[in-house]
């Protein structure tokens, strides 16, 4: 099929956009810590089913200490930790802005596996990362959210906040995504033999499900989380999210890099914060100003220009 890795990656940005929504919506009703914790137990399922079906077992063969321990730590970093600040980021100042805070994450990966990894940045890599943080500063800055937050919520909600807030956890959320990818890289590819995609995601998925509920039961949070699944309207939002999440998002990306380059594919990837503008329009009734998807433009633009910098160096 011609373009199958372009239409794949592009279809793992429209797959994050709808996730964001789902993911916000849900947190709204029962809070982004039952979100995270439900989203994983469900993600867990879905892949334990897939790997069963597609490969029969759960766990490659060959796989060793060492490997475990860093994709449990990426888990630890990327799943609970970064996902748990970006899903309060949703609830708090809404998908449009959180995923363009989301967007800055290649850029951090970039500047982490340069430190640790050796990978070094050239002036064009430079100029990505100036141009994405001018888009985000952009949007950013646009204007203040009233009443404390951007959904109104109630007193006492546990994601209730303010713009400054929500902007430090949307940044917190993408360092912990960069960070738990690098450290899946390494573990992947590092640590003698290689682990493919998909049960590399289900071993950061199941560590991370057994952390975060391990931590609730240790704050008394246990069956007060678990109450939750009885919350009809959240569980089909945070159902709806983890479909388009971990099962299709990912999916797609996997189909997506086998054909076309990975630089490429994180590039058309990044494009989420595009996609999601007209899904807010049509959900929330927002009104998208042209600052703000011009600024959403910019900061895809350079992560473009990021991904993409050894084809432009190569055009002088």
């Amino acid at each position: 099929m011609p373009y199958a890795g372009e239409l794949s990656a592009l279809a793992t940005a429209v797959c994050w956009s709808f996730t964001a929504i789902f993911f916000s919506e849900s947190g709204r009703r029962i809070g982004s810590f039952r979100v995270n914790a439900i989203r994983l137990l469900m993600a867990v399922t879905i892949y334990a089913v897939i790997l069963l079906i597609t490969t029969g077992r759960l766990f490659p063969e060959d796989l060793n200490r060492a490997q475990v321990f860093w994709l449990a730590m990426s888990g630890l970093i990327g799943l609970v930790i970064g996902d748990g600040c970006g899903f309060k980021a949703l609830v708090m100042i809404g998908p449009r802005i959180t995923t363009l805070l989301w967007a800055t994450a290649p850029i951090m990966a970039t500047i982490i596996a340069w430190v640790f990894l050796g990978e070094r940045l050239h002036l064009v890599q430079v100029l990505g990362i100036v141009t994405t943080m001018a888009g985000v500063s952009w949007v950013v800055a646009e204007r203040k959210f009233r009443n404390g937050n951007h959904f109104n919520l109630q007193l006492g909600h546990p994601d209730s906040g303010n713009l400054s807030l929500g902007v430090v956890l949307g940044l917190m959320a993408a360092l912990g995504q960069a960070t738990g990818l690098v450290m899946s890289k390494y573990a992947m590819l590092d640590l003698g033999g290689t682990v493919e995609p998909l049960p590399a995601s289900f071993l950061r998925m199941l560590a991370s499900m057994i952390i975060i509920w391990l931590f609730a039961l240790l704050r008394g949070k246990f069956l007060d989380t678990l109450s939750a699944i009885k919350h009809g309207p959240a569980m089909l939002f945070a159902a709806g999210g983890a479909v388009f999440g971990p099962f299709l998002g990912v999916w797609t990306s996997l189909i997506a890099v086998k054909y076309i380059a990975a630089g490429i594919a994180a590039t058309l990837n990044a494009t989420t914060p595009i996609w999601i503008i007209p899904n807010v329009i049509l959900y929330y009734r927002e009104k998208v100003t042209l600052r703000a998807i011009i600024g959403a433009i910019v900061a895809v633009l350079g992560v473009a220009l990021l991904f993409l910098s050894d084809e432009v160096l190569r055009l002088f």
